[in-house]
């Protein structure tokens, strides 16, 4: 593979996304709707009245506005990162998938490329959300927004990873609801994005402290945190460069038509 050919490709299939993106005009609004409600009315009532601490030692207590907007950023990456699934259901019932990985390069690498132009997508939503939350004078240096960029490209990229694993699993767009139960909000709702872990640990909820501290999500959330505040988080980041790759290789495993979806079709480029 060229490198030529390959830039080629990943410039045709982000041009293709970006495309999807301006084409349908409700999709940055949706994607935005959420995280302000969130923002604007759910926190709104717990302004003055619950302050919880952003780092350890957690003596520095901070609004409940402000501390939920790293998890709140990771939102916007995780719904997009479902979208980009669904996207995928769409596009293999429609053959367009079929078409793109019969293209003469390696499969893994157009799904790269599908996943980087995803994510490019992710992290353009989360940075208008965040101009969208400096109006509600949330607390948030202008110098995390540049500290943020690497792990939200980052928490991007492993959500729009296991999105690519989801998709190899997922056979119709009807079944998407169940994605939603099952996947997107437990690993939304069991994570720090809207209380702290050590809280849940302190209240005496171990289990769900338990499976909070495994959640790939939570370290997204914490790794993001971290970095608004110029700091960073090596144990949280490392976990979301190891679930990014092996969501990935799993993928990637998954489109391989010796093996995944296509095997299981029982067709030649079914994917």
């Amino acid at each position: 593979m060229k490198l030529s050919h390959a830039l080629l490709a990943l410039q045709a299939v982000t041009s293709r996304e970006v495309a999807k993106f301006v084409r349908q005009g409700g999709r940055l609004a949706s994607a935005l709707v959420r995280p302000l409600l969130w923002l604007v009315v759910f926190a709104a009532g717990f302004q003055n009245v619950f302050g919880v601490s952003i780092i350890p030692p957690y003596d520095t207590y901070i609004p409940y506005q402000t501390y939920i907007v790293p998890g709140l950023l990771g939102m916007v990456l995780l719904f997009n990162g479902m979208q980009s699934s669904l996207a995928m259901v769409y596009d293999r019932e429609m053959g367009v998938m079929r078409l793109l990985l019969t293209a003469p390069l390696p499969r893994a690498y157009l799904l790269f490329a599908k996943l980087l132009a995803g994510t490019l997508l992710s992290v353009l939503q989360a940075y208008v959300f965040l101009a969208i939350a400096a109006l509600f004078d949330v607390g948030v240096p202008w110098s995390g927004w540049l500290y943020a960029l690497p792990v939200l490209v980052l928490s991007g990229m492993m959500l729009g990873a296991l999105g690519l694993l989801l998709s190899v699993h997922v056979k119709q767009l009807e079944n998407f609801a169940g994605t939603m139960n099952f996947v997107i909000f437990p690993m939304f709702f069991v994570s720090p994005a809207l209380y702290p872990l050590w809280k849940l640990e302190e209240s005496g909820a171990s289990v769900i402290h338990f499976i909070a501290s495994w959640n790939p999500f939570s370290h997204a959330v914490e790794a993001t945190r971290f970095a608004l505040y110029g700091q960073w988080a090596p144990q949280s980041l490392a976990i979301v460069v190891g679930c990014l790759a092996v969501f990935f290789l799993l993928a990637a495993w998954g489109y391989d038509p010796q093996r995944g979806i296509v095997k299981r079709a029982g067709k030649p480029g079914g994917a």
